[in-house]
C-alpha cells in the first residue's frame, strides 16, 4: 500500500538527494515458524502459529492509535481445499498445476489489474482460472490502518504442463511482467499494487495488524478447511509508523527481524551485476527481470528479492542465505572439521559481499522451512523438537505449547547458524549438515587452488631521498598540515593506534570554515544506533574482516572454477611495493593519471572527471581487471590540478555501475591526499578496493629520519623503532581505525562496507551528488563543483608560493591557536564565563554572549535568526525563572572522568535551579541520595568535606541516572533514587562506539561504586548487549519503568540522518524522553576521527525528529531534549522553536565550575582537578556549586528577554514554530549555495498538548504480587514468605517491581526478609532483572532472553520439569545476556545459555551447563561456573573476577580470548574448594544430574577444568600457590 504522509514531509523527503527507503525505513520483530513433520496437513499448524504470534505481540509496534499494528502476517502452504470449495473448481484436480496470486490494490483500479494479469498470464502460457475475493472483517482494523486498506484479492491460475519448480520460475517470471507492466502503464496504481505471493506452494496473508488481529481480519485464517503442514509468521515493529501494508512481513520467501547495515552497497553491486544474469537460467528474461532490487523498497523487500532470484535460478534457499549471510569462518574451531565449508565460503566471498546486519531470517519456499542467523547473533533464535513431530522456531521460546514428555531436544541457534525442516523429506536438518552438503556440490577448493592466490605483505622502502623543499611541496598540494603530519601520522608511526582527543569538536563545519578544507571534511559518518547495534572491534574482533579480494565478479547463479580468479588481501592498505608486486601478477592493469589541466578559473571538474570515466571503461571493454587511478608524478606542475582522489573515486564507480561492468573490475587509489582513518573509509565507502597511500608511507620515512626522531628513542621519550616498524604501526593503526568505523555502524566486513556509502553530506551541491555520490544524502546542499574546483585550486597553488615555508602551517583545526581556525571554546570566552559566574557579572555575561552571538559562523544555527508578528511585552508577564530553569540539564559525565569534586557540584547546583544533574555512567554513593545537613557556618560539610559553598538541605544526587553499556555502579538503590532514568544510546563524541576508564583513574572509591578493584582499566562495550534492536531497547525501557515507575525514562540518540524513525520507534517503545546530541559535544577521551567525523549538527536531528513525531501523532508522548553546544539564552530560544522542550549543557557547565579547557581530560592530568583522579590536582578544585547557579540564572533571564521581545510568555508557546525563524545571510568564503530549507520549511506544529507524567507498563504481574496483604507485610516485616504462581512468556521483568519497592524503602542490603516466589512455566524476558536482597526466584520451566540482568541480590533458580531433567544439560534453559551488569546475587540454571553469558558482571556468581559465544565479556568481577559446551571468545576484555570452565572435549583454549586472560588448571586448594563448594550448592538447587555426576566423581573431573584468570586475579590464594595457605598443588 502507498505510504501517505503529509505534504510537508514529503517535500522533505523530496528535497533530499539520497533513498528514503534506506534512510527512513528501519524495523525488527518477532519472527518464527511452526511445523509438523510425518503428519497430514491440519488447521491446527494455523491456530498454533496465530497463538505464537499472539505471545510475541510485545516484540511489535502500534501506531498512534494504538490499534493498528506495525504489520502481522503468516506464510503457509497454499490451502487448496479452502480455495477449491470457494471457486468452485473439483476436488479431484490436481493442485500440483495451480498457482495463486495474493494482491493488494486500490479498488478504483481493479479493472486495470485485472487486464494486466490476464495478459501477463497469457503471455506466460498459463491459464486465468478464477478471482477470489478475499473475505475479511475490516471492523477489527485501528483508524490508521482502516484509511490505507488495500482490497485484498487472489488470482489462482493453472499450467497445464508445468510443475513444480519450473512452474514456480514461470509464475516468478509472469509476476515480473505485471510488475514491470503496472510500473510502466500508471505510477499511481503502482503507488497502491503490491502481489504479496504468486506460488504453486505457499501463500502469505499480512496486514497492518496486531497479532490478535490477523486472524480475525483475515475471515480464511479461522476456516477450518485452511490446512498446513507449517506456517511462518512474523510481528513487526517498525521505527516509522506511516501505514504501509506492503512492509508487513513475511515477504515472498522470508521473514526478516533484523537490519541491513549495507544495503546501498548491496543494492549498487547488484545493479551492477544484473546484466552477468542474462545465461541460460532466465534466457531471454533479463529485461523482464531486471531491476532485481529497487532502492525505494525496505531492506528486508530487498534481500528477499535477491534470495528469489537464487531460488528461481535453482539454489536451495539455504545455498543463497549461505552466500548472502555468511557466518564468521575463519578461526572458527568448530569448521576444522569441516575444511569444505570455509572452501565453499572463501569462493563465494570475492563473488559476493555480505548482505551485513543483526539479522534473524526465517524462510521457506515451500519445500523447505528453515531459519539462519547472522555471523553475530544479534537476534534470538530458541528452538524445540518434540516427539510427535512438532518443530517451533522463534524469536521467544514459551510460544508453543507442548507436553514436557514430548519434548526431545530444545536447543538455539548460534551466530552464524542454520536450521531447516524438509517438509517433502519429513526431515530435520542442522547447521552442519545443511552446510556440509551444500558445500560438497562443487570441488571448491579445487578451484580456489587454481585460480586465486594472496598477495602477502611486502617489505617498506627504507630509503628517503626527498629533499625537505620537494616534501613541503607536496605536503603542501594535497592539503597536508602541520596538525596532520605531527598530531596524527605521526603519532600513528609511534604508538600503532589512532590519536585520542577530548572535549568534543568546537571549529566551523567545513562548509562555514575560513580556512581550506579537503573534500573527505564534507563527510560524515553514520553509525548504528537502535534498530542495530555497533560492535566491539577490539573484544568481537573473530566476526570483524579487512580482507579485500581484486578481481572481476562472475555469475553466481553458475558457478565454475574460473570465476575463483582473484586477489585476496589481507586489508585494502597497500604499500609501496605491494602495488608493485600487483603489476607483476596475471591480472590485466591499467593506471590512469587523475590530473587535470588548469586553463582559467572557469574551469570546473566534470569534463576532466568525464573523461576519465569514459577511459577506464574503454580500460575494461579492453579487458582490464584492476584500474589504479592515481596521483603520483615524477614532479608537480603548476599548470595542473589534482582531482579530489574522493571525487573521481565516486565518480568512476557510479560510472562504471550504470554502464553494468562495476563488476569487471577493482579500483585501486594510488593517492598522496589520503592519511587519516576518515579518507581511507570514505575511498572504500565509495567504491575503492585497495588505496596505497604513498606520501603518508614517504612522511613516515621522512618522520623516523629525522635526528630529533632519533634522538628521541634514544632517551625513551618513544619507542625504539625501525623504519619498518614505524611504517607497520602506521598501517596498523588506519587498520584499527576502519575497523572502529566498520564497527560502529555494527558492519563486520570491510567487503560489505566496500561501496556502500554509509555517510551523509553536509555542504556539497546536488552536481557533485549527482556526479560522484549519488544516493548519500545531502540535506544541506551548499559547494558546487564550480566552487569545489576553485577551492581545490586554492589549496593546490599554495605549493607554489616563491618562498615555501620551513613548516607546514598549523591551521588549529584540532588545537586551539591565536590566528589560526575559530574555537568556541576559546580562552578569551572561558575566562569571560569565569568572571561573570564568579562575580555575579552581568556586564560580563552580556560581554559573554556577544562573543558568541558575533562569532564567525561556526553552527548552522549562527545562520538562522528569529522573529515575530507579536508586539513585545513586558517581561513581567513572562514565565517565571524557575520554570525555565526546570528545563535545564547537564550532560552525562561520569564519575571518573569527572573528579570527584566536579561531580557533585553539578549535582548540587543542579539541584538548587530544579535542574538535573546526568550521574554519567560510573553510579553514585547512597550518601547523595539524602539532603546534606551537616555544614557548618564555614559552608563546610563533615560527610563532604571536600566541597565548599554548601548550603543546608543541599542535594548532591543527580536527577538523571545513567543506563550505559557498561553498566558501572547500577543497583537498584540506584534506579530507584533517579527522577529520570537516561539509557545512554550514543554520545556525541564517539556515537557507535564503547571506551573505558584507564587503570589510573579507578581509585579505591572509584572502583568501590563500580563493584570492581583499584587500578584496573574498565572497559565500557558499544552499546549492544540488550538494546541491540528496536524491541529490545522497549524492553529495557520497560524493565526500568517496572523497578522505578516514578521515574521518566529518556533516551539519549546522537543526529543522524534517519533520526526521526528511530525516534518514532523509541516513543513507540515507551519512552518518556528523547534526547537529541549534536555531533559537536563530548567531554571525555575520544579517537581524533569520530571526534571530527561521526554525526551531524543537532539542528538536523532536531527538526527530523520533531516533524517525525509530528508527523505520525506521536510528539506528545516524549520530551524533547537537545544538547551539544549550547550556551546561551539565544540558543535556548532557537532550539525551541526548532522543536526541544529541555535543554542540556555539558562543556560549558564544565567550564563554569572551573574548566580552563586544557583538553588534556583523557591524560588524567587536568590541572584545576576538574577531569582527574589524582587527588593534588583535584585540591585545586576552584568551583563552587553557585557559580554554575549564576550562570544558569543569567541563561533564564535572557530567555526570558528574548520571550519577551518576541511577544510570549512560555517556551511551550513556541516551541516547533519554525515560522518564526529567518535565515540570517552571512556571505560564506565557500560557497553561495548553502540551504536551509530543511529547517525553515517546516510548517509549524499544532501541538495539542505535551507530555507530563509517566508511561506505564499496565498490568504485571508483579503489581497482582504487591497488591497481595502477605506479601505486603513480608516486606514491612521483614520476614519470610513463599508463593506459588504460574507464569507465560508475556510476564516481563518479574521481580523488578518488587526489588524496587524494597529497594526504595532499604537500599541494596538493609532487607532482611526472604520473599521465595516458585514460578511455573515460561518465564519472559528479563526474568529476575535488578532483583536484590531477599527475593528468592525458583522457576520451573525456562526462559528467555536477560535473566538474572543487573541482579544485585538474592537468587535465581531456574530448572526443567522432572520429566527434563536427565538430558538438561543438552538443553537451552534460558536466552542471551542473561546475568549482564550483574552487581551481586546467585544465578542456578540447569541447562544451557545462550550468547553472552555473565557480560559485564561485578560481583554476580552462576553456575550453567553451557554457554554460547562470549561468555564472562568486559566481566570484572564475581564468580562463573560453565559446566558444558562453550562458544567462541570467552572471556574477552575480562579484567576482574573468575571463571571455571569444564572441558570434557579439550577445545576451550582454541575458543578462549587471550588478549587479557589466561587459562590455567587448578593450582590452589582454595581454588578447588571455591569451585567444588559452589558445584555442591548448585546441585542442592537445582538436583542437577550433571552436577551429581561431576561430585560423584570429582577427582576424575578436576583434571578437566580451567581456571580462567585476569590479571588483577593472578596475586590470590584462589589462584596462585605462591599466596595459597595450603601450600599445596592439587595435582
Amino acid at each position: 500500500m502507498y505510504i501517505q504522509v503529509s505534504k510537508s514531509f514529503s517535500c522533505q523527503l523530496s528535497q533530499f538527494p539520497g533513498y528514503p527507503s534506506i534512510n527512513y525505513e528501519r524495523d525488527a520483530c518477532g519472527v518464527g515458524f511452526i511445523a509438523r513433520i510425518n503428519k497430514q496437513s491440519s488447521h491446527d499448524i494455523i491456530l498454533r502459529s496465530l497463538n505464537a504470534l499472539n505471545c510475541m505481540e510485545h516484540r511489535g509496534g502500534c501506531g498512534a492509535d494504538s490499534i493498528s499494528g506495525d504489520g502481522a502476517g503468516i506464510t503457509t502452504q497454499i490451502p487448496w481445499k479452502l480455495l477449491f470449495e470457494d471457486c468452485s473448481i473439483p476436488s479431484t484436480e490436481d493442485n500440483r498445476y495451480y498457482a495463486v496470486a495474493m494482491i493488494f490494490l486500490d479498488e478504483k483500479y481493479l479493472s486495470n489489474i485485472k487486464e494486466l494479469f490476464k495478459w501477463a498470464i497469457d503471455d506466460s502460457n498459463l491459464e486465468l482460472v478464477s478471482w477470489r475475493y478475499v473475505p475479511v472483517n475490516s471492523s477489527v482494523l485501528g483508524k490508521q490502518a482502516k484509511s490505507y486498506e488495500p482490497l485484498i484479492l487472489q488470482c489462482l491460475v493453472k499450467s497445464n504442463t508445468l510443475l513444480s519448480d519450473l512452474l514456480e520460475k514461470q509464475l516468478y517470471i509472469t509476476r515480473k511482467k505485471i510488475e514491470q507492466a503496472v510500473t510502466q502503464t500508471n505510477s499511481e496504481i503502482n503507488q497502491y499494487f503490491y502481489i504479496c505471493s504468486f506460488s504453486t506452494r505457499i501463500i502469505v496473508y499480512k496486514g497492518m495488524v496486531q497479532s490478535q488481529v490477523l486472524g480475525q481480519y483475515y475471515n480464511d485464517l479461522s476456516n477450518p478447511s485452511y490446512m498446513s503442514t507449517f506456517a511462518m509468521y512474523h510481528r513487526r515493529f517498525s521505527t516509522n509508523t506511516m501505514p504501509k501494508w506492503s512492509l508487513a512481513q513475511p515477504m515472498r520467501f522470508m521473514a526478516h527481524n533484523g537490519e541491513i547495515n549495507t544495503l546501498l552497497g548491496n543494492l549498487n553491486w547488484m545493479k551492477s551485476k544484473e546484466s552477468l544474469f542474462n545465461d541460460e537460467s532466465f534466457g531471454d528474461m533479463y529485461n523482464i527481470l531486471s531491476p532485481i532490487t529497487n532502492v525505494d523498497n525496505s531492506d528486508s523487500a530487498n534481500l528477499d528479492a535477491v534470495l528469489e532470484l537464487f531460488v528461481q535460478s535453482g539454489k536451495s534457499p539455504q545455498e543463497a542465505l549461505m552466500i548472502l549471510i555468511p557466518e564468521a569462518y575463519n578461526n572458527q574451531p568448530g569448521l576444522s572439521k569441516f575444511p569444505e565449508i570455509v572452501d565453499f565460503y572463501e569462493y563465494y566471498s570475492h563473488l559476493q559481499e555480505a548482505w551485513d546486519g543483526p539479522a534473524l531470517v526465517v524462510f521457506s519456499d515451500g519445500k523447505i522451512v528453515g531459519a539462519t542467523l547472522d555471523r553475530n547473533g544479534l537476534r534470538p533464535a530458541r528452538y524445540i523438537i518434540t516427539n510427535n513431530g512438532f518443530i517451533s522456531l522463534s524469536s521467544e521460546t514459551g510460544v508453543f505449547l507442548f507436553n514436557a514428555l514430548d519434548v526431545i531436544k530444545k536447543g538455539r541457534l548460534g551466530p552464524g547458524q542454520m536450521f531447516a525442516v524438509d517438509m517433502l523429506n519429513n526431515t530435520i536438518l542442522d547447521n552442519w549438515f545443511i552446510k556440509q552438503t551444500i558445500s560438497n556440490q562443487f570441488p571448491y577448493r579445487k578451484w580456489l587452488d587454481k585460480y586465486s592466490y594472496s598477495l602477502n605483505n611486502e617489505a617498506y622502502i627504507e630509503d628517503f631521498q626527498v629533499t625537505s623543499l620537494e616534501m613541503m611541496r607536496l605536503h603542501t598540494a594535497f592539503g597536508y598540515s602541520n596538525e596532520d603530519v605531527e598530531l596524527v601520522i605521526e603519532h600513528m608511526a609511534s604508538s600503532a593506534k589512532e590519536p585520542t582527543f577530548c572535549m568534543g569538536d568546537d571549529i566551523p563545519l567545513a562548509i562555514l570554515a575560513r580556512g581550506n578544507h579537503l573534500l573527505y571534511d564534507y563527510f560524515k559518518q553514520r553509525f548504528a544506533q537502535v534498530t542495530n547495534p555497533a560492535i566491539d572491534p577490539l573484544r568481537e574482533e573473530l566476526v570483524m574482516s579487512l580482507t579485500t579480494y581484486l578481481g572481476a565478479k562472475g555469475n553466481l547463479l553458475q558457478p565454475n572454477d574460473y570465476m575463483a580468479k582473484s586477489i585476496k588481501l589481507n586489508s585494502p592498505i597497500i604499500n609501496e611495493n605491494e602495488l608493485l608486486k600487483l603489476y607483476k601478477s596475471n591480472f590485466k592493469i591499467d593506471t590512469i593519471k587523475i590530473f587535470c589541466k588548469y586553463v582559467n578559473s572557469q574551469d570546473t571538474f566534470n569534463t576532466y572527471i568525464l573523461q576519465v570515466c569514459q577511459i577506464c571503461l574503454d580500460s575494461i571493454i579492453k579487458g582490464t581487471e584492476i584500474i589504479v587511478l592515481s596521483d603520483k608524478v615524477i614532479s608537480l606542475s603548476l599548470d595542473e590540478i589534482v582531482i579530489p582522489p574522493l571525487l573521481i573515486t565516486g565518480a568512476v564507480h557510479h560510472y562504471l555501475i550504470n554502464n553494468n561492468v562495476r563488476h569487471k573490475v577493482s579500483l585501486i587509489i594510488e593517492t598522496a591526499q589520503c592519511w587519516t582513518t576518515h579518507h581511507f573509509a570514505c575511498l572504500i565507502g565509495y567504491g575503492a578496493s585497495a588505496i596505497c597511500p604513498y606520501l603518508a608511507f614517504t612522511t613516515v620515512r621522512q618522520w623516523w629520519h629525522t635526528s630529533k626522531t632519533q634522538k628521541f628513542m634514544l632517551k625513551g621519550k618513544l619507542p625504539q623503532l625501525t623504519i619498518q616498524e614505524s611504517q607497520k604501526n602506521y598501517r596498523l593503526a588506519i587498520e584499527k581505525g576502519l575497523l572502529k568505523i566498520l564497527s560502529k555502524m555494527g558492519i563486520s566486513l570491510i567487503s560489505s562496507y566496500h561501496g556502500a556509502q554509509i555517510f551523509e553530506i553536509l555542504g556539497l551541491g546536488q552536481d557533485i551528488v549527482n556526479l560522484s555520490f549519488v544516493g548519500t544524502t545531502s540535506r544541506l546542499h551548499g559547494m558546487t563543483l564550480s566552487e569545489l574546483f576553485n577551492d581545490s585550486r586554492l589549496i593546490y597553488r599554495l605549493a607554489f608560493t616563491e618562498q615555501l615555508p620551513k613548516k607546514l602551517p598549523n591551521l588549529g583545526y584540532i588545537q586551539y591557536r591565536p590566528s589560526a581556525e575559530y574555537h568556541i571554546n576559546n580562552p578569551e570566552m572561558s575566562k569571560t564565563v569565569h568572571k561573570a559566574v564568579r562575580n555575579k557579572d552581568r556586564n560580563f555575561y552580556k560581554k559573554y554572549t556577544n562573543l558568541l552571538n558575533d562569532r564567525p559562523p561556526t553552527n548552522l544555527r549562527d545562520l538562522l535568526t528569529f522573529q515575530s508578528t507579536n508586539e513585545s511585552i513586558s517581561i513581567d508577564t513572562v514565565e517565571s525563572l524557575d520554570s525555565i530553569l526546570e528545563r535545564f540539564c547537564t550532560g552525562g559525565m561520569s564519575l571518573g572522568a569527572l573528579s570527584r569534586e566536579t561531580h557533585e557540584t553539578l549535582a548540587i547546583a543542579m539541584n538548587r535551579i530544579g535542574g538535573k544533574s546526568n550521574s554519567g555512567e560510573g553510579g553514585e554513593d547512597p550518601i547523595r541520595f539524602k539532603a546534606i545537613n551537616d555544614i557548618n557556618e564555614t559552608g563546610v560539610s563533615i560527610s563532604f568535606n571536600h566541597l565548599k559553598g554548601l548550603k543546608d538541605n543541599d542535594i548532591a544526587s543527580s536527577a538523571i541516572k545513567q543506563i550505559a553499556s557498561g553498566r558501572f555502579g547500577v543497583t537498584p538503590e540506584y534506579l530507584v533514587n533517579a527522577k529520570q532514568l537516561e539509557i545512554k544510546i550514543a554520545q556525541g563524541a564517539k556515537p557507535g562506539e564503547g571506551g573505558q576508564l584507564p587503570g589510573k583513574k579507578v581509585s579505591p572509591y572509584i572502583a568501590e561504586l563500580r563493584n570492581c578493584k583499584p587500578g584496573v582499566t574498565l572497559i565500557s562495550p558499544p552499546p549492544h548487549h540488550d538494546i541491540y534492536s528496536i524491541e529490545d531497547l522497549a524492553q529495557l525501557i520497560f524493565d526500568l519503568h517496572q523497578i522505578n515507575p516514578l521515574a521518566k525514562v529518556s533516551v539519549k540518540l546522537v543526529a543522524s540522518i534517519g533520526i526521526g524513525t528511530i525516534s518514532a520507534g523509541v516513543a513507540k517503545g515507551n519512552a518518556d524522553i528523547i534526547q537529541i546530541s549534536g555531533h559537536d559535544g563530548g567531554t571525555g577521551a575520544s579517537p581524533l576521527s569520530s571526534i571530527k567525523h561521526a554525526g551531524i549538527p543537532w539542528e538536523l536531528g532536531l527538526t527530523e525528529v520533531h516533524q517525525t513525531l509530528v508527523n505520525n501523532h506521536l510528539r506528545d508522548k516524549v520530551i524533547l531534549r537537545v544538547d551539544g553546544g549550547l550556551k546561551t539564552g539565544r540558543d535556548i530560544i532557537l532550539a525551541s522553536l526548532i522543536g526541544a522542550e529541555e535543554f542540556g549543557f555539558g562543556t560549558i557547565a564544565m567550564i563554569a565550575t572551573g574548566c580552563i579547557m586544557a583538553r588534556i581530560c583523557h591524560t588524567n592530568n587536568c590541572p584545576v582537578g576538574v577531569a582527574t583522579q589524582r587527588q593534588d590536582l583535584r585540591n585545586r578544585y576552584p568551583g563552587v556549586a553557585s557559580d554554575l547557579v549564576n550562570f544558569f540564572i543569567f541563561v533564564a533571564e535572557e530567555v526570558r528577554i528574548l520571550l519577551a521581545e518576541l511577544g510570549y510568555k512560555t517556551i511551550n508557546e513556541i516551541i516547533g514554530s519554525t515560522s518564526m525563524l529567518k535565515y540570517k545571510y552571512i556571505q560564506l568564503s565557500k560557497t553561495n549555495y548553502l540551504k536551509l530549507d530543511i529547517i525553515l520549511n517546516n510548517l509549524n506544529s499544532s501541538i495539542i498538548k505535551f507530555h507530563e507524567g509517566v508511561h506505564s507498563n499496565g498490568k504485571v504481574l508483579d503489581d497482582i504480587l504487591l497488591k497481595d496483604q502477605n506479601v505486603l507485610n513480608a516486606i514491612k516485616s521483614q520476614v519470610d514468605i513463599v508463593k506459588n504462581i504460574n507464569i507465560i512468556n508475556t510476564d516481563r521483568c518479574v521481580g523488578g517491581r518488587i526489588s524496587g519497592f524494597i529497594a526504595r524503602q532499604y537500599g541494596n542490603y538493609g532487607f532482611q526478609g526472604n520473599l521465595q516466589f516458585n514460578f511455573n512455566g515460561t518465564a519472559g524476558q528479563s526474568f529476575g532483572t535488578f532483583i536484590c536482597k531477599g527475593l528468592y526466584l525458583n522457576l520451573v520451566g525456562e526462559a528467555n532472553d536477560y535473566v538474572a540482568k543487573g541482579m544485585n541480590g538474592g537468587e535465581i533458580i531456574i530448572c526443567p520439569p522432572q520429566e527434563q531433567r536427565g538430558q538438561a544439560e543438552k538443553h537451552v534453559i534460558i536466552g542471551n545476556t542473561c546475568l549482564y551488569g550483574a552487581t551481586g546475587g546467585y544465578l542456578f540454571a540447569s541447562g544451557q545459555a545462550g550468547e553472552r553469558f555473565a557480560v559485564r558482571n561485578s560481583a554476580g556468581q552462576a553456575v550453567v551447563e553451557g554457554v554460547g559465544d562470549h561468555a564472562c565479556e568486559y566481566m570484572t568481577g564475581g564468580l562463573i561456573i560453565i559446566l558444558g559446551s562453550t562458544g567462541r571468545n570467552i572471556g574477552a576484555g575480562m579484567t576482574g573476577g573468575l571463571a571455571y570452565f569444564l572441558d570434557e572435549d579439550n577445545t576451550l583454549l582454541s575458543k578462549l580470548n587471550t588478549e587479557i586472560v589466561k587459562a590455567q588448571r587448578i593450582a590452589t586448594r582454595e581454588g578447588e574448594n571455591q569451585l567444588k563448594d559452589m558445584i555442591e550448592l548448585y546441585e542442592i538447587k537445582t538436583k542437577s544430574n550433571k552436577a551429581r555426576k561431576l561430585l560423584d566423581n570429582w577427582d576424575e573431573f578436576l583434571p578437566y577444568f580451567w581456571q580462567i584468570v585476569p590479571p588483577s586475579e593472578e596475586e590470590s590464594p584462589l589462584t596462585n600457590v605462591e599466596y595459597s595457605q595450603s601450600k599445596i598443588i592439587v595435582y
